[in-house]
């Protein structure tokens, strides 16, 4: 089981109010939900006009896949036209095969004499 994570930081400079920016911040949110189906909430200040910062994440057997969805991801956050991307950081972690790399997770307890 792999799992993606990013961090995008985009600045909207022709935003002059929240409105403006909220417009810019949902087009970025519904894109990727819709077209990778990938988790992706907002994570930093929501009350800057012309800063946003996305945390995005996505599960999958592949680590190809992940690395493909948040690559994705970031070729959204370049196409958006009212906003320049300041900074992004993505990594892929491996718990191993189906998930068993997890620590402390429900396999544990079924390990467990009674």
């Amino acid at each position: 089981m792999f799992v993606g994570v990013a961090r995008v930081v985009i600045q909207i400079p022709g935003s002059r109010s929240l409105k403006d920016r909220r417009s810019v911040v949902r087009s970025f949110k519904d894109r990727v939900r819709a077209r990778l189906g990938a988790s992706v909430a907002e994570v930093g200040d929501v009350e800057s006009w012309q800063v946003a910062t996305f945390g995005l994440s996505t599960v999958s057997g592949e680590r190809s896949r992940c690395e493909a969805a948040m690559s994705q991801a970031v070729s959204i956050a370049h196409s958006l036209s009212e906003a320049l991307v300041a900074d992004v950081r993505t990594e892929v972690f491996s718990f191993g095969r189906a998930g068993e790399g997890i620590r402390n997770g429900i396999e544990s307890s079924l390990d467990e004499e009674p």
